[in-house]
């Protein structure tokens, strides 16, 4: 008799013998990815990499999305269903993997119960990749490879058909919800797996006791199990080798991961801005990278948090797609025009120029009183540029769409009028005078 898991990949349906399960069928996968765990993935790989004809798998692919498979059976060395064509004409599917053999469950269940991580992944439905990692060392290959996965089919194809493919992507979505399917059809179910897990922990435990009782008795073996003390730990670090050289700073950020994939996003989800955000993301990590690996980084100041408008400004500095800005402007409510002003003061010095550009705020009297002596004694009389303050520390020079602006960060910064606009014209000055020279005024 063979039981059937009614609620998906994640029953627990099995025969008799605990050796064989069957899933319902799944419901249409419209809008997702078949695998989404990395070792689903890894399945959907072995079968790509071992199809001939991409024709039939892409067909194969179509049908699982479609719901056209039935209800899937899973046994060692094989997995079947029935899958219906178009026309509603019925076709069993098998496809046999390989079982492993009563040495390699032996390897692999002992390297199991060396790290009890591994027994907590598996409970938990995971199969992280260090588990797979060990396992192959040991000479245990859990996943299948190339050639690994031989298609039967009752459509007589000698090849894997859409069938035999369609199952397959049907397998990936039950094998993300419980890698046990995988480990079933190597041969083991997981009742079986677990009993025997339960029985190789407490033969391990059994034996680490024994070993410790040997060591020493009372305090001595007590002290023997805490390991040792931390003035003779630190006692020896003279005699541990150095630590390797850090690798190579890398030349340019890696590229981001991929989106286009064959199944369309979740609502809500843009792929493109994804994509972009990641890029971003890899380009910044980069050059904190490299700031924290120069010399005297540790007595930079570190960045403030940019808000969200901020952050905008500088994606939109950073890219040049014109497209994106759009995209920024409207995010941010700006116009086009204000967002390439912003931009502008970004690139010629970041938040504290973008400040500058957007806040209006009231200086001390006394820095603007400095700064008027110094714009005075800057030049010969006759030929000084006249300058008329305004508010908010703004000093507009006559005769010339040229304006100075102090910034919070008690510095000056050169601004000129462009189709009726005022725009940042270049880096900050310490005074008014370099100010004015770094734009052609009074040089």
């Amino acid at each position: 008799m063979t039981g059937t898991d009614s609620g998906g990949a994640g029953g627990a349906g099995r025969g008799t013998d605990g050796n064989e399960r069957t899933f319902a069928a799944l419901p249409p996968a419209q809008g997702r990815a078949f695998a989404q765990t990395w070792w689903g993935r890894a399945w959907l790989k072995a079968l790509e990499d071992t199809a001939l004809d991409l024709g039939q798998l892409k067909k194969g692919r179509k049908q699982a999305r479609d719901g056209a498979v039935g209800a899937v059976s899973v046994r060692p060395g094989r997995i079947t269903a029935v899958v219906r064509d178009r026309d509603g004409t019925a076709h069993r599917g098998d496809v046999l993997l390989q079982q492993l053999s009563t040495e390699e469950w032996d390897r692999f269940l002992d390297m199991v119960v060396e790290r009890a991580g591994h027994i907590a992944a598996l409970l938990d439905r995971d199969m992280p990749p260090h588990l797979v990692e060990e396992a192959a060392s040991a000479g245990v290959e859990l996943l299948p490879g190339i050639g690994d996965l031989e298609p039967e089919c009752a459509c007589d194809a000698w090849d894997l058909c859409l069938h035999t493919a369609a199952l397959c992507y049907q397998v990936a979505r039950l094998l993300d919800e419980d890698p046990f399917v995988l480990l079933l059809m190597r041969g083991r179910g997981e009742r079986q797996l677990l009993d025997e897990l339960q029985v190789r922990s407490a033969r391990a435990a059994r034996t680490r006791r024994g070993e410790d009782a040997g060591e020493g008795s009372g305090d001595e073996a007590a002290d023997g199990a805490a390991g040792i003390r931390a003035d003779e730990a630190f006692a020896a670090r003279d005699i541990l080798p150095p630590l390797p050289p850090p690798p190579p700073v890398p030349q340019e950020p890696g590229l981001p991961p991929s989106l286009d994939t064959e199944a369309a996003p979740p609502p809500g989800i843009d792929a493109d801005a994804l994509e972009f955000l990641a890029a971003d993301a890899a380009g910044r990590a980069l050059r904190l990278l490299v700031d924290a690996l120069s010399a005297g980084h540790e007595r930079q100041p570190l960045d403030r948090e940019l808000t969200p408008g901020q952050d905008a400004v500088r994606l939109a500095a950073s890219c040049g797609d014109p497209l994106i800005a759009v995209r920024l402007a409207e995010g941010t409510g700006r116009q086009r025009a204000e967002l390439d002003l912003a931009v502008e003061a970004w690139r010629h010095g970041g938040a504290a120029a973008l400040a500058v550009l957007e806040e209006e705020w009231q200086p001390e009297p006394e820095a603007l009183a400095r700064a008027k002596a110094d714009l005075a004694g800057a030049w010969e009389d006759g030929e000084r540029p006249q300058v008329r303050a305004g508010v908010a520390g703004r000093w507009t020079v006559v005769g010339a769409d040229v304006q100075l602006r102090y910034g919070r960060d008690g510095r000056w910064w050169p601004y000129r009028k462009v189709r009726g606009r005022w725009g940042a014209a270049g880096p900050s000055a310490a005074d008014p005078a370099s100010a004015l020279a770094g734009v052609g005024v009074g040089a």
